[in-house]
Order: structure tokens, then C-alpha cells, then sequence
């Protein structure tokens, strides 16, 4: 088959790979029908390199027809149409049963001592094959499948794999008070439904991002917009008096603004491969420009929510206003099969109270994932969310 494969910092190509096979009793085969890529599989284009081997299969959002299923599987028929999340949880561990799929017990990546394996996603997740590619393994897929129809647009059902329960858990996590406010910082995939899930809910929401773009995009939606800069936290307690409620932070380890910390990234980058993960896994820091202005914006008492992926081990935090300010911090890997039942129903329904109809600016054949890596990296022709299509 062919796939996306990692073969070096910023280079993606596009390869012939062998087909996968059933490993396990409890393993489904899909036809991968569309594939997309994610603002974290930016930190494997750019910054995850001593966790990567050449030739490794990326993507984690993926969704098809099951092709194959193994001996176990009992709930799953060969011909469904299935999203797959992107944790690998197996639906009966004590973290499973609690709603913690994120973190289940039988796929924990315990060499790392991290937490479930993910699809695509380095050594660190236990190196499992990526969905950017013609098709897919999927272990524990009696559970972890999602079965949905075949009347609606690919894309409805698509974002059920890692945006959509992923902005949905960053604004649960953020726990904003009836008539409260949620500021939204970062508008990319997963901030823009994360800002049009908050105003779903009732809230009001600010949405902050440097790129005319992507606040035209939530302007669509009936969010407020602001740019990003030095004033922004200034600018937020001005707007809503003593703060937003509750900060969602949909940026992560790459933020624009922190050069000292990119500078930092970079050269770990350029370490041989064992010396990079010693320095990523005790010294290295993230780009925390956004994490700070958050800090310095919620209001005294409020919630930070946080939805980007940060992976520093020894990133600085202004713990004495955090304190002072008595901020409450939640954070993680969605526990993506726990929200399912919430969020199928609205991916569903004709109105689209989502707008998952307008978040797609790009649908292009899985040979053109290289270049719209690129493309996506650097902000290019609008882009804000890509789905490859095998």
C-alpha cells in the first residue's frame, strides 16, 4: 500500500510500505476513505525527530470501511463504515471504565512510562502505524471503532476522531460558569470548535489569533476576535471587566512569540538521537508565550483549560500569580471514546450546530500530504484544516 512516512525533520514523502495484517484476535484492517492532518502531527514534522525512525507510517484521524476483522471481534462487521480515535484504549481497564481511555492500562507505553498508545505518533506512543495511508490496523477495535452512516459528508464523521472530542473535552475542562466567558487562544482546527462548541453552550467567547484567516473563519461563527500581542491579556480584562471565566489553550509547545525556547527546540534538534531525548526529557522547554498570556488574562479564580500538546520538562511557570490568582489548571490527551455518545448526535444533526461543514479548507489526494505539511506549517493559502484522501 502506500502511506505518509517520516523520514526527517520537515520531510514527509509519500511510499510504497507493506500492507498491515491482523496481529491479534481483537485487530480490524479498514480502507482508510479520509485521512487528515492534525496541528500535533506539526510537532512530529518539526520537533519529535529523536523519537522517530525513517519509513514510521503517520497520521492519527482516520476513518474508513472495515476490510478484515479478527477472531474476537463480535461487535464490528466487515463492510462498516467506522471513525477510529485516535488513543488505542481496550474499553474494560480500571482507567477505561472511569472515562480515562487516554490513559488505558493494557496499551500504556510503560518503556516511556507514558500514557496509551496513539496511532502514528512516535516511540514515545509506541510506535503503532499511522492512519495517512491506504489502510489501517486497528487493535481493540471491537471498542475503540465508532460505527456511523453513509448518507452524511466523510468530514461530519471524520473530526470524531481527535478535533471535535478534543475542543469538546478542552471546554468541559474549563468548566465556564453559566453567563461566563471563554477566551479561545489559537484558531486552528481545534480552537475554532472549541470557540464554536463554547458558543453552542451559551458562552461568550473571544477567540485570539494572529492570522486574519482563521479569525474571519470564527467571525463566521458569531465569535469575537481578537489579535495576538504584548497587549492581548490587557485587552481581554478590558473587554470582560475582571477576565475571561476560563482561558482554552489550543496552541501548545510551538507558540509564536518565545524566540530563547525555539532557539532551544531547534538545537535539541540537531542532537544525536540519544542526546536529544536525554535533553528533551529533562531540560528542554516549550514555546510558552500563549501559557503565560493565559496566565496573566483569566480572572482571579479562573480556569485554564489546556488543549495543545506540550512536551517541555523544564518549562518555566509564573507559579506566584498562579497561586496568587488561585488558577485551577486541567489538562491531557482526550479520553476520546468517553465523549461518543455527546458528540455523534451533533456531528449528525442537518442543522450543524458545529459548522463542521466549514472547517475543511483543503481535501487533496494522500499523495499531496507532503507538501500541504508544508503548506499547513506555514500558514499558507488559508490553510486551517487539511483531510487526505487515499
Amino acid at each position: 500500500m502506500k502511506a505518509l512516512t517520516w523520514q526527517g525533520k520537515r520531510k514527509i514523502e509519500y511510499t510504497q510500505v507493506p500492507d498491515p495484517r491482523i496481529e491479534d484476535p481483537g485487530d480490524l484492517i479498514i480502507k482508510v476513505t479520509s485521512t487528515a492532518i492534525c496541528g500535533s502531527d506539526l510537532h512530529l514534522y518539526e520537533l519529535m525527530g529523536p523519537y522517530m525512525r525513517a519509513g514510521d507510517i503517520i497520521g492519527h484521524e482516520a476513518m474508513g470501511i472495515v476490510e478484515e476483522i479478527g477472531s474476537a471481534v463480535a461487535r464490528i462487521k466487515v463492510g462498516d463504515r467506522v471513525v477510529i480515535p485516535f488513543n488505542i484504549a481496550c474499553g474494560s481497564c480500571w482507567m477505561c471504565d472511569r472515562g480515562l481511555q487516554s490513559q488505558c492500562e493494557k496499551t500504556q507505553v510503560r518503556s516511556r512510562d507514558m500514557g496509551a498508545a496513539l496511532f502514528g505518533y512516535s516511540e514515545l506512543y509506541g510506535s503503532v502505524p499511522g492512519g495517512q495511508a491506504e489502510y489501517l490496523r486497528v487493535p481493540h477495535g471491537d471498542y475503540g471503532a465508532i460505527v456511523v452512516g453513509g448518507e452524511l459528508p466523510e468530514h461530519r464523521y471524520l473530526f470524531l476522531s481527535d478535533i471535535l472530542p478534543t475542543a469538546w473535552q478542552g471546554v468541559a475542562y474549563a468548566d465556564v460558569p453559566d453567563g461566563g466567558t471563554l477566551a479561545v487562544f489559537g484558531l486552528g482546527p481545534v480552537g475554532q470548535l472549541a470557540a464554536r462548541i463554547g458558543t453552542h453552550l451559551g458562552h461568550r467567547v473571544i477567540g485570539v489569533d494572529p492570522v486574519p484567516e482563521r479569525r474571519a473563519m470564527a467571525a463566521r461563527h458569531g465569535i469575537e476576535t481578537m489579535d495576538f500581542g504584548k497587549h492581548t491579556a490587557a485587552n481581554l480584562r478590558e473587554a470582560t471587566g475582571r477576565g475571561p471565566d476560563a482561558v482554552l489553550d489550543a496552541v501548545g509547545m510551538e507558540a509564536h512569540g518565545s524566540p530563547g525556547a525555539h532557539l532551544m527546540q531547534q538545537a535539541t534538534g540537531l542532537l544525536p538521537e540519544k542526546v536529544a531525548q536525554f535533553a528533551m526529557e529533562n531540560v528542554s522547554a516549550d514555546r510558552t508565550a500563549v501559557l503565560h498570556t493565559a496566565v496573566h488574562s483569566v480572572r482571579r479564580g479562573g480556569t485554564i483549560s489546556l488543549s495543545g500538546v506540550y512536551s517541555g520538562a523544564a518549562t518555566p511557570m509564573p507559579m506566584l500569580e498562579m497561586f496568587d490568582k488561585q488558577i485551577q489548571l486541567r489538562q491531557g490527551q482526550c479520553n476520546v471514546r468517553h465523549w461518543t455518545g455527546q458528540l455523534l448526535p451533533l456531528a449528525e444533526d442537518p442543522a450543524d450546530p458545529l459548522g463542521l461543514d466549514d472547517l475543511v479548507t483543503h481535501a487533496v489526494p494522500l499523495e499531496r500530504g507532503p507538501e500541504l505539511y508544508e503548506t499547513f506549517q506555514k500558514k499558507q493559502d488559508g490553510c486551517i484544516k487539511v483531510v487526505l484522501q487515499p
